[in-house]
Parts: C-alpha cells; sequence; structure tokens
C-alpha cells in the first residue's frame, strides 16, 4: 500500500526534486552577468523605427510587410526589417549521453554539468534580450520570459537513465531560419551529427556545436596496464600498453575535430572546443557572440 500523500510528504518529494536547480539557476545567472558586463547588447530585428534590413519574404509573412518598391527590383519578394521587429528562435540541445559523465579529475566538473551550466547561462542572455528560446528535442517549446529559464533548468536536470552511451543531436523542434546550438562531446557516431546538422541547414537553420571535452581526452596521459570502459559499462577494452594507443587515439581526435570543422563550414555554421578545466566564462562568451554573427 502506498504512502498517503499527505502535504509534509508531498513538500520533501518536490524539495528533493528541486534540489539541483537552485545552484544550477544560481550559478547560471552569476556567469550570464559577468559575461553582459563585458559583451555588446545584440542588435535585432524588431518594433523599433530605425530601418535595419532587407530579408527575401518567407512562407507565412503578411503582404503587408512585403517592400514593394524593393521587391520591385528582382525576382524575388523582400521585406523591410526594423530592429526588434521579431524575436530569435534559438534551440538548444544538451547531449544527453552517458559518455558526458566523464570527469578525469574529482575537482573538474563532468562533461555534462558544464554543458547544462552553458545551456542555462546562455538563456538567460538571450532571454533578456527579447529572444525566444527553447530545446530541440520538444521537451521544452521556444518562449520568451525568464521563467523559461526555469522550465529549462528543470527539463535539463531530469535523470536519462535510458540514455545511450553517445547520443546524436535532436531535431525535432528546430526553428526554421532560427538559431541552433549543439552542446556535446561530439564523440559518438559522426553520422548521427552530420544528419542534424545538414538537416537544420536544409531548413535555414543556423547554429554553433560547442565540443565539450575533459583535458584526458585531449591529452590521453594513460601508459602500462589500463581498462578503458564506456560509462555504462557497454564498451571494455583492457591493454597492457596504453602508451602504444596514444599517437592512434590523438590521430582520430584530431580527424574528429577535423570533420566537425568541414561539416560548419559547409553548413554556414561555427565550432568551438572547450576544454572543462578552463573558465566557463570563455565558452559563453564565445556563444553569445558566435550567435551575434551573420553571414
Amino acid at each position: 500500500m502506498s504512502e498517503p500523500a499527505t502535504a509534509p510528504h508531498l513538500r520533501s518529494r518536490a524539495e528533493a526534486l528541486a534540489a539541483p536547480l537552485p545552484p544550477l539557476l544560481a550559478e547560471a545567472e552569476r556567469l550570464a552577468r559577468a559575461v553582459m558586463l563585458g559583451a555588446h547588447g545584440r542588435r535585432r530585428a524588431g518594433m523599433g523605427d530605425e530601418f535595419w534590413q532587407y530579408r527575401p519574404a518567407h512562407a507565412g509573412d503578411d503582404a503587408r510587410a512585403i517592400d514593394w518598391r524593393r521587391s520591385a527590383r528582382s525576382d524575388a519578394h523582400f521585406v523591410r526589417e526594423k530592429e526588434w521587429q521579431a524575436a530569435q528562435t534559438v534551440a538548444l540541445w544538451v547531449d544527453p549521453g552517458r559518455s558526458m559523465a566523464f570527469s578525469g579529475d574529482p575537482g573538474r566538473p563532468t562533461k555534462a554539468d558544464r554543458a547544462r551550466l552553458l545551456a542555462l547561462a546562455l538563456t538567460v542572455l538571450l532571454i533578456r534580450g527579447g529572444e525566444r528560446v527553447g530545446l530541440a528535442d520538444g521537451r521544452v517549446r521556444p518562449r520568451p520570459g525568464l521563467s523559461q529559464a526555469d522550465r529549462l533548468a528543470e527539463a535539463l536536470a531530469a535523470d536519462t537513465p535510458d540514455a545511450p552511451d553517445y547520443a546524436a543531436p535532436a531535431t525535432t523542434l528546430l526553428p526554421p531560419h532560427g538559431r541552433a546550438v549543439f552542446l556535446s562531446d561530439f564523440l559518438g557516431d559522426p553520422a548521427g551529427i552530420e544528419a542534424a546538422v545538414l538537416r537544420a541547414a536544409g531548413q535555414g537553420t543556423r547554429g554553433v556545436l560547442l565540443q565539450i571535452l575533459d583535458p584526458q581526452e585531449e591529452a590521453f596521459p594513460f601508459d602500462g596496464r589500463t581498462i578503458f570502459e564506456s560509462m555504462s559499462g557497454a564498451l571494455r577494452h583492457e591493454t597492457l600498453r596504453a602508451g602504444d594507443l596514444r599517437t592512434r587515439y590523438l590521430q582520430r581526435l584530431a580527424e574528429r575535430k577535423a570533420l566537425l570543422n568541414d561539416l560548419a563550414r559547409a553548413a554556414g555554421w561555427q565550432v568551438f572546443c572547450h576544454h572543462t578545466d578552463s573558465p566557463a566564462a570563455s565558452a559563453l562568451l564565445w556563444l553569445y557572440q558566435a550567435l551575434e554573427r551573420r553571414r
């Protein structure tokens, strides 16, 4: 027989469930404030009177928004945008794969912890700029407003016990002509990464790839007898001469980084590699500025 759902019992369960959220939100807020002090405000299309740019008309644009004089000079229709006319929509994907739970040192955050912190701090920055932010997997639909940070924090803190060792980027809710941010170690099957980025680029979604690695994954400081095991335990390899694998491992890592760079270049995206022993603020500033850039 289940325990009665008394008020104290429900409260204790709720507090236990929400326990990780305030520290994560507080740290994200601090990180966002630090970056805001040194970053310029984003220039977005909006409801102001100052002309900003012409852009090609999209399906769903009101005919009254089309600048017929500008459109008459070409075969396409154009919309005259002013600053602050339409908030940008940004979809985040934070890799839920178990490989992200790795940390080579107890004093360093896991890749997952760093990814969640950066995603939430970026959310705070974007929402304060009037933009809509959501999750690319569809669990949290894009919305404006500071309460959206609470929704994202809750979703990002949720356990995913059935997650694979390596996950592919989700594309359930990518905004056409919007922005996407993928945060991952990108060490899994590259086919899933390529498919997601090319699908996004095909619908006009521009974005960034933030590769997050632990310093051990860059240096491969292993020698002698070593047992390598995936975070789920599904993959296991034992060797007596781990040092002999270093050159081959570093070569494959370099090949993976080159693949990410080539993929980003082909799709018009940007890519950056961040290490968990580096300040989170440096990666957040790069993300924030990368979303400002227009190609």
